[in-house]
């Protein structure tokens, strides 16, 4: 509105604003603000549904509507993503309150209500306490954050549904139509071509010049501390020898990008840039959107997720991978588990123990990595290509029906909403 000032402009222009006031603000407008669009188009939904805690002044308008807390648990319901305290918001009471995030409420009401007995208000723990029904998004960040919050009084119920992936958006249709007619020279065929247009991709970019008949690993996300991008870094004397062998070749392609005012992000993401300009069969590619996702994963035939174990909460990536004929590498974290069976349908990564101290974990699981890729996974790809492509077409035919989003849309009705007064 041409009346309001620059900061009220621009509250919703970024995601994350490093400006906290920018951030509290944009979940005024999305919580309270959503809601009250929705009263004026006379519009109310049975069950509103919190996506992480961005939106949690809903509850409080809920809350000054109903004046019941059992009123807002029937309508409340409340999805979270992630253990790591980046997205786990704590803000001091006062601070929220005098932006209007409780709308209007008193604040000795709003601590009574979310059971805060400090002057400190957790955002994820009060959406557990207001909402009727929560869920992780894999059964083990079901448990990861059952063990979390296990000692909070009057958190609810948390289930698990995992996440999923659209698979008529995600999957590569003449691969899957050779798959059916069991025509392996038209799936080979099919996968060669599709890593020559992510290798034009990279040319263009990069300058560099990729082989299709070379094994090429992709490692694609949001550059997070914890899904460690860096790990095949960790020895580069390990690292120099994997990316020179000349007998069993690799191609290593790096894409996305850190969050901004993420320094340590940043600094993990120029690590990476600089190592790949050593290396001519190094690159990274900058973004990670739609139309390049779905390039990286058609042309990818090792998809590598090596996060901190019990760090990731899902990582639906390998997902859309399977879906295109790469195979997953992965740590057995998020929904990896729920699906992986070792050297049939991908590569399960040995993880170290969590109780070590975390430099000595990364050590332990990258010298597992370079293992498992120059004891197994480079010489089936070269010397046994009849069990590549066997692992090949068991990733593509066991990711579905199970992470399809199709299952997890209905799972989201069956479990979350419906019958929310029961």
């Amino acid at each position: 509105m041409p009346e309001n000032d620059y900061l009220s402009k621009t509250i919703c222009d970024k995601l994350y604003d490093a400006n906290p006031e920018t951030n509290i603000a944009a979940a005024i407008l999305l919580g309270d603000g959503g809601a009250r669009l929705l009263e004026k188009l006379n519009w109310l939904p049975d069950v509103y549904h919190l996506n992480e805690s961005h939106a949690l002044p809903l509850a409080f308008h809920l809350y000054k509507k109903y004046r019941q807390p059992g009123e807002v648990k029937k309508r409340l319901v409340f999805t979270n993503h992630t253990p790591e305290p980046g997205g786990n918001v704590k803000n001091e009471l006062s601070f929220l309150d005098k932006l209007g995030f409780f709308c209007d409420i008193p604040l000795e009401e709003v601590k009574q209500v979310t059971q805060t007995e400090t002057e400190i208000f957790d955002h994820t723990l009060s959406a557990l306490r207001l909402a009727g029904r929560a869920n992780a998004v894999s059964l083990l960040h079901q448990q990861t954050l059952c063990n979390m919050w296990k000692d909070h009084k009057g958190t609810c119920i948390i289930h698990s549904i995992t996440n999923a992936q659209h698979f008529s958006y995600w999957a590569d249709a003449e691969m899957y139509a050779a798959l059916a007619m069991h025509d392996h020279d038209t799936l080979i065929k099919r996968k060669k071509d599709c890593k020559q247009l992510l290798f034009e991709e990279i040319a263009d970019q990069n300058g560099e010049i990729y082989d299709k008949n070379i094994l090429t690993i992709v490692f694609a996300k949001r550059f997070g501390g914890y899904k460690r991008p860096e790990l095949l870094l960790n020895n580069m004397d390990r690292f120099q020898q994997l990316v020179t062998n000349t007998n069993r070749p690799v191609q290593i392609i790096w894409a996305g990008k850190p969050y901004p005012m993420d320094y340590t992000a940043i600094a993990l993401f120029d690590k990476i840039v600089n190592t790949c300009k050593i290396y001519p069969n190094c690159s990274t590619l900058v973004g990670y959107e739609m139309k390049l996702s779905k390039m990286l994963k058609q042309g990818a035939d090792v998809w590598l997720n090596v996060p901190r174990l019990a760090h990731e909460a899902c990582g639906t990536s390998g997902m859309s991978a399977a879906m295109n004929g790469a195979v997953n590498v992965s740590i057995p974290d998020g929904w990896f588990p729920e699906y992986a069976v070792h050297k049939k349908n991908s590569f399960m990564i040995t993880p170290a123990d969590t109780r070590l101290p975390v430099y000595e974990q990364d050590e332990a699981d990258a010298v597992s990595l370079y293992n498992l890729l120059e004891n197994e996974i480079l010489p089936m790809y070269y010397d046994d290509p009849g069990n590549w492509l066997h692992i090949m077409k068991n990733s593509m035919h066991d990711i579905l029906p199970q992470f399809d989003s199709n299952r997890m849309a209905r799972e989201y009705y069956e479990v979350l909403y419906a019958d929310q007064e029961s």
